[in-house]
């Protein structure tokens, strides 16, 4: 492992987006049916905006929740993010809950931007291990990402180390059986349904140019990896040119880059994760304490 970032400068976490978002919000400032409510480092967030991206899906985005607008709070009683505003309807009603926001987008732009980040409709097993694949994002890869950021002994940081690759590995592992299973003999009935499974797979597939959904659920913390573990866990990548070119292709693709903030607003904003300083993050609170994640 390599040597890790160890001093704590106190950096607070920052409240307002650089870089590419940036750009994003200031585009996105027009009144429109959905408002975005976010933070500009919180990867939850992330994933709901990248989801707007991907489906083409008007929206405004209200970025810095930090100060609990009142706004805020009557959309998501805890004030946390990601949060959405239903302006069409009267009164304005409310969804909160990442996932939740992306099935509810993906069901709009049914009818709407007719887009999918997901398998076609019409073969609901390809859909379910898209759906498998982000279940142990959610299960398993999350958790262990924060666990191993907020470890501080040495030995619980190897432990924990060793866990979170093994989470990359997991989630590896259900593309390459969706892979094999959907695009494989007997996967499909035919080259035009081959070329739409192949397309609701995402990057994981080499020759497309979509987000598929595992690939939305997982980009933020994958791209975390890359930047923040690296730097403050000496954390090194699964080896293998497949998951490397993975990585590149979602970390660099047009609708994610489009959320993403400049590398030092993270850094900064991960510091008090990765010294694990007590009461400034419900995420991080719920990890010491051994619960759900909020």
């Amino acid at each position: 492992m390599a040597e890790a970032n160890k001093a704590d400068a106190g950096r607070p976490y920052h409240t307002s987006c650089t870089g590419d978002a940036l750009e994003t919000v200031n585009r996105q400032q027009q009144d429109q049916d959905i408002t975005l409510f976010g933070g500009c480092f919180c990867p939850f967030v992330q994933r709901a905006w990248v989801t707007f991206e991907a489906l083409g899906i008007p929206y405004k985005v209200e970025v810095d929740p930090y100060k609990k607008p009142k706004e805020l709070v009557e959309l998501s009683p805890k004030g946390l993010v990601p949060a959405l505003r239903l302006n069409s309807f009267s009164p304005p009603r409310a969804l909160n809950e990442s996932t939740v926001i992306m099935d509810y987008l993906e069901d709009l732009a049914a009818t709407t931007t007719r887009h999918t980040i997901l398998p076609l409709l019409s073969n609901p097993y390809a859909r379910a291990l898209a759906r498998l694949a982000a279940d142990e994002v959610n299960r398993n890869l999350v958790p262990a990402f924060y666990r191993y950021l907020q470890a501080q002994e040495p030995s619980a940081q190897i432990e924990h180390g060793i866990a979170y690759h093994d989470a990359l590995g997991r989630f590896i592992s259900v593309l390459q059986r969706s892979e094999a299973e959907i695009l494989g003999p007997g996967g499909h009935s035919g080259d035009g349904e081959h070329t739409m499974l192949k397309r609701g797979l995402g990057l994981w597939i080499e020759d497309n140019t979509d987000l598929g959904w595992a690939d939305v659920m997982a980009a933020p913390w994958l791209f975390r990896t890359k930047l923040v573990l690296t730097h403050y866990r000496g954390f090194k990548l699964p080896e293998g040119e497949r998951f490397n070119r993975y990585l590149d292709r979602v970390c660099n693709h047009p609708d994610f880059k489009a959320t993403c903030s400049t590398d030092q607003l993270y850094l900064d904003s991960y510091e008090r994760y990765a010294f694990n300083r007590p009461n400034t993050s419900q995420v991080a609170t719920a990890i010491n304490e051994g619960r759900a994640l909020p």
